[in-house]
């Protein structure tokens, strides 16, 4: 008799943003095994593209709207009820907390709950959930920071059961469709020929862009001549820093390139990539910076210093001296082959899905469900 399929139910809040390539991410962890992937989308309309990109052997859309998954979310728990009746799921991965607590009251399988922000289990309410399923919860964090951050809250639970797991790229995947530099640079509107260094990111106090074009400034007179800081994204800071480039007379030379589909596909176009984000969970766009061989560098907080892991590219969150020092030295490394080859080293053992594959079928927890 033909044992039946053994399935893993991925659950997501949504597809949009960064979330659709974790999804990718988490179903590329079981290939090569026995296990088929069903990932099952909360919100958002169901979508070709997106069936596309999700890399699992079924996808299902539940199309609530944001609204709609507010308070005891029954539709969506009888919903997931009935599709897990119907298959032989042996665990569920759940991305964010909506997915992991629905999850949790609508099935008996084990869960792992993916944590991709600082503050899920801040909560007394999320803390007490946890409390009530700890025998079939494990958590993980997308970084050390994050991980630290839920061990903090949930201070009697044994380590094993929080632990990291990075976020990854398909590196391969993500140098195939960047441009390259001309095409890159001849696309965004940058100057051929100028040294250009790339941010990119939500106009938002969050990610710091202020910091950003303030040690540029400091930094300026010393960097090759015609430097440009050209910021990708937008968001409701940008008047106030466009008026923050005017005071500091550096307007001619801070680009503002709104928000663009696909950009990491342009970051060839950078010849050094800064990221000011005030603790950033993990940052995602500094991998995709490294897949392009771009140098990088990084303020000293939350998961950005851990995917750096390079003190000389490294300054204090908020300090934009300290970013003009790290920014002045490394434009006089630029293109230095020890540093970009330490980033490519990097990325293949520590970031890539393969690198992720062999780390999540270590971990206690996964083993324990095995």
């Amino acid at each position: 008799m033909t044992p039946p399929e053994q399935w893993v139910l991925q659950f997501c809040h949504g597809y949009d943003g960064p979330f659709l390539d974790c999804a990718r991410q988490y179903a590329a962890l079981f290939e090569g095994t026995p296990y088929k992937v069903c990932t099952v989308y909360l919100t958002g309309a169901p979508n070709d593209a997106v069936v596309r990109e999700s890399a699992s052997d079924d996808v299902r859309f539940l199309d609530y709207g944001s609204a709609e998954v507010r308070g005891l979310k029954l539709g969506a728990m009888r919903a997931l009820r009935r599709l897990v009746r119907d298959r032989n799921f042996r665990f569920c991965i759940a991305h964010r907390f909506k997915p992991t607590y629905i999850a949790l009251l609508a099935t008996k399988l084990p869960v792992i709950g993916v944590n991709h922000a600082f503050g899920v289990y801040q909560r007394r309410s999320r803390r007490l959930l946890a409390k009530l399923f700890r025998q079939r919860l494990a958590l993980l964090g997308v970084s050390d920071s994050v991980r630290d951050d839920i061990r903090a809250c949930l201070p009697d639970w044994p380590p094993e059961r929080i632990e990291t797991l990075y976020n990854r790229i398909d590196v391969e995947a993500v140098q195939a469709e960047q441009l390259d530099r001309p095409a890159a640079r001849e696309a965004l509107g940058l100057p051929q020929n100028a040294w250009i260094i790339g941010n990119v990111g939500r106009l938002h106090p969050d990610k710091d862009q202020a910091t950003l074009i303030r040690g540029f400034a400091l930094a300026a007179p010393q960097l090759p001549p015609g430097s440009v800081l050209a910021i990708m994204g937008s968001g409701r800071l940008e008047a106030e820093l466009k008026r923050l480039a005017s005071e500091l007379e550096v307007t001619d030379r801070v680009r503002f390139l709104g928000q663009v589909p696909q950009g990491r596909r342009y970051f060839k176009a950078f010849d050094l990539f800064a990221l000011t984000s005030d603790h950033e969970p993990f940052g995602m766009v500094l991998l995709e910076a490294m897949a392009a061989g771009v140098p990088t560098l990084c303020s000293d907080c939350g998961g950005g210093r851990e995917v750096i892991a390079d003190e000389h590219c490294l300054f204090q969150l908020g300090q934009p001296q300290g970013m003009a020092k790290v920014l002045l030295r490394l434009s006089l490394q630029e293109a230095d082959p020890a540093l970009l080859e330490s980033q490519r080293q990097r990325l293949a053992s520590v970031f890539s899905d393969t690198a992720a594959r062999t780390r999540f079928w270590s971990l206690p927890m996964v083993r324990q469900l095995g």
